[in-house]
């Protein structure tokens, strides 16, 4: 095995819908601690195509590695380099879990990005050749829809670009950059339980009022207007979610009493990650979002037999996305 040839990727938690923006929003978070919040993918050269996972939440995945989704970013990774007629060769791959499945943290995108990139820039070491940014996307986008059932990028796209990315119906685009607010915190605190997606997504109706889409199209253009004139006061006081959260707030147990409780004491804004249940709190003052930080650590997380598998981070935007590590 040639070691030389080894690379391995690190792909960011995100926040999708950021409230205001059902599935064209999306935020690549870090802690500011130098936690890593997310999945890191190592490929090396391999006389066979293998895949190993390890990690905290590797236990969650499932026991056959041809079922994980990084063997499935493989596979269609391998048939992208026969399309292009370029050589394709046998792989080592390890998954390194670190996200939650099913905690509204992008944890299926986290994978998808680390996988398709890591492969990238492998290809990238040994042939001197890579797919480029547009083609990556597209691939992960076919990803997240194996897993979610319909194409959306409110969470790969940031994973892998970072920062803060409007999703515009455009295959040729994609994604579009907008102005975070970089002095802003954002506390993601994991419960410990899962919510799928596909669950989540059930509970939403097949129809909305005129006025419920107003409102939606008003706050998402006023947020998008903000975000470019860095009027933080505005984009905040629009950061709300007309289209899910109402629905979906009844399978968070204590979403609504923490959020009641978070904006009292000053919070910018609070909402549903993804589709749950991890929940974010925006605070512009450091010193606020650690008490936050603390509340939620003591009142949100769900324990059984005194232990948790949730966790609270401060963090701020990712505006590198992945990376090699």
């Amino acid at each position: 095995m040639n070691n030389t040839n080894k690379v391995s990727v690190f792909a960011p938690a995100s926040i999708g819908n950021v409230s205001v923006g059902f599935d064209v929003l999306g935020l690549a978070v870090k802690p500011i601690d130098g936690t890593l919040l997310g999945d890191v993918v190592t490929v090396e050269s391999s006389q066979s195509n293998s895949l190993e996972v390890v990690g905290r939440f590797a236990h969650k995945l499932p026991n056959d590695v041809k079922e994980n989704i990084v063997w499935h970013c493989l596979v269609l990774f391998n048939q992208a380099l026969v399309a292009a007629n370029k050589n394709v060769e046998s792989v080592e791959l390890s998954l390194d879990k670190k996200m939650p499945v099913g905690s509204g943290l992008g944890s299926s995108a986290c994978s998808v990005v680390a996988a398709l990139e890591a492969l990238n820039a492998y290809y990238q070491k040994v042939q001197g050749e890579s797919f480029d940014e547009k083609t990556m996307l597209l691939m992960m986008g076919q990803m997240e829809a194996k897993i979610s059932g319909s194409i959306h990028y409110d969470n790969v796209a940031p994973c892998y670009l970072g920062g803060l990315q409007l999703m515009v119906a455009d295959d040729n685009i994609i994604s579009r950059t907008l102005p975070a607010f970089n002095d802003c915190y954002y506390v993601m605190a994991y419960p410990g339980i899962e919510v799928s997606t596909k669950a989540a997504r059930e509970v939403l109706p097949n129809s909305y009022s005129r006025a419920d889409l107003i409102t939606y199209g008003q706050n998402l253009a006023t947020f998008v207007d903000a975000c470019h004139r860095q009027d933080k006061e505005q984009a905040f006081s629009v950061l709300k979610d007309v289209v899910a959260e109402s629905y979906r707030e009844h399978l968070l147990p204590g979403f609504s009493e923490a959020k009641s409780y978070l904006m009292a004491k000053g919070s910018l804004a609070v909402g549903i990650s993804g589709s749950g249940p991890t929940l974010f709190c925006v605070c512009d003052d450091l010193s606020l979002a650690q008490e936050n930080a603390a509340w939620l650590q003591k009142n949100y997380l769900k324990t059984v037999n005194g232990e948790t598998d949730g966790f609270v981070h401060v963090c701020q935007a990712d505006n590198n996305g992945a990376g090699l590590l």
